[in-house]
């Protein structure tokens, strides 16, 4: 039986997903059509493949977005968070299957007792992170219990970075996925547990509060705490564990950067700058900087406490936000000139390979001893177009559709990827694709 695939999304993260479609569409009968609004960027994905086809799609436009959901039968929606939910009530409507790659949102959960009325299933969280490390964590953590052991603790770090060989500029990043997350990155509070203690940590805070996170063959990184690592207790069935922690890595050096970015006011996403088409990075430093003597850059240094010379100032003139150019953005917050700066310093070149670390820490009790058990992932990618970023975002979503359209998945309503029937077969196939875990234990 043949299946309708409807993409919905051909940005940075879409290529490994659009390529796993077309290249098992023949030996599974299945028509894939890739919408966005540009079709020329779906067009390029799409390359002329014969069961492949590409359409317009405004995603806020009602009828647009019915014709084309109700012409499928599972909708990948890989577009920005705070879109899916239309997508969702849109495929509640017309009984389509969703899977998206983002965070599912209290609005997407409620949506959980109508999609299992109509037997749909909704999965969420299909990606690297959030996916692959639920998937991988939950693997872990039943082989653990399987052989008898009391999860005490875990601990789980990401980071999409660039690999050593790329790494040619001092914040040690280049933009492998959205850019506009990476510039909201932890707004909010962050909050998880450490030893039974409630912890809170509000922006302003959180990027001098890291940990340090060593890996194996590779290694340091300082890791910054997720939003809400409380989310996961009952996914995971950890309930009563008394530390969990989900967080980002950055190479060493990263967080004291970006902490500076965050106090001085840039990374504001709230009030668009007086302005700011016409005056200059250098006038609007002096804008945020406090009066008095001395140049800007040495007024922003002795308001972040820093040294002028020293290597978080280094970082932030590297940017260029004291240089006198015009900032030619009309009527930007802060958050969009820093992301239209950085879209320019830190755009990957064709030739440069993205890196992907993953570290899970599970702490537990088994026969009166204290283990910890270990797990790493290392992926790099070939070159900006094929980057490890796209292949772990995407190629969770392609298994994943394909196991719905023969049928192996039983589940109904609203989910994340922590279930044996998904997250068996979905990592065993990534391992085709490079995915692969090393693991080991150390006594505590």
């Amino acid at each position: 039986m043949s299946s309708r695939i409807l993409i919905i999304g051909a940005g940075r993260s879409s290529t490994a997903l659009i390529n796993y479609a077309l290249d098992n569409s023949e030996a599974f009968g299945w028509n894939v059509t890739v919408a966005d609004a540009d079709p020329t960027v779906a067009a390029a994905k799409v390359n002329g493949h014969p069961r492949g086809q590409t359409a317009w799609l405004d995603v806020t436009k009602t009828n647009d977005r019915r014709e084309l959901i109700g012409r499928s039968d599972i909708v990948v929606s890989l577009l920005p968070a705070h879109l899916h939910i239309e997508v969702a009530q849109e495929c509640i409507r017309l009984k389509k299957h969703l899977v998206t790659a983002s965070y599912v949102s209290q609005e997407l959960y409620r949506l959980g007792d109508e999609a299992r009325n109509r037997e749909l299933m909704f999965m969420g969280e299909m990606g690297l992170d959030p996916g692959i490390d639920h998937m991988s964590a939950m693997q872990r953590i039943n082989a653990i219990r399987e052989k008898g052991g009391e999860v005490t603790a875990f601990k789980s770090f990401t980071g999409g970075l660039i690999s050593p060989e790329s790494n040619d500029n001092p914040w040690g990043y280049k933009f492998t996925w959205n850019p506009r997350n990476v510039v909201l990155a932890g707004q909010g509070t962050a909050q998880y547990l450490d030893n039974g203690k409630l912890k809170y940590l509000p922006y302003y805070r959180l990027f001098q509060s890291t940990w340090d996170v060593e890996v194996e063959g590779i290694g340091k990184f300082e890791a910054y705490a997720n939003r809400d690592s409380l989310l996961y207790r009952d996914q995971y069935g950890l309930n009563d564990i008394p530390t969990i922690l989900r967080g980002t890595l950055r190479y060493p050096g990263y967080c004291a950067a970006w902490n500076a970015l965050v106090r001085i006011g840039m990374t504001d996403g709230d009030f668009p700058i007086l302005d700011s088409a016409n005056i200059t990075y250098h006038e609007l430093m002096e804008a945020l900087a406090p009066s008095g003597n001395g140049s800007v850059k040495d007024r922003i240094a002795g308001m972040l406490k820093l040294e002028p010379k020293g290597e978080v100032m280094k970082r932030l003139i590297w940017l260029g936000l004291f240089r006198k150019k015009r900032i030619r953005l009309k009527g930007a917050t802060p958050a969009l000139i820093l992301e239209n700066l950085l879209l320019d310093k830190w755009k990957l070149q064709p030739n440069d390979k993205d890196l992907i670390v993953m570290q899970h820490q599970i702490d537990y009790r088994l026969d009166g001893k204290n283990k910890r058990d270990i797990s790493n992932l290392v992926m790099k990618g070939n070159d900006s177009r094929d980057t490890a970023m796209a292949r772990l975002v995407g190629l969770p979503l392609g298994i994943f559709v394909r196991l719905m359209t023969q049928h192996k998945i039983h589940s109904t309503g609203v989910h994340i990827p922590t279930m044996r029937e998904v997250y068996e077969p979905v990592l065993e196939e990534m391992q085709d694709y490079g995915l692969k875990f090393t693991h080991h234990t150390v006594d505590l």
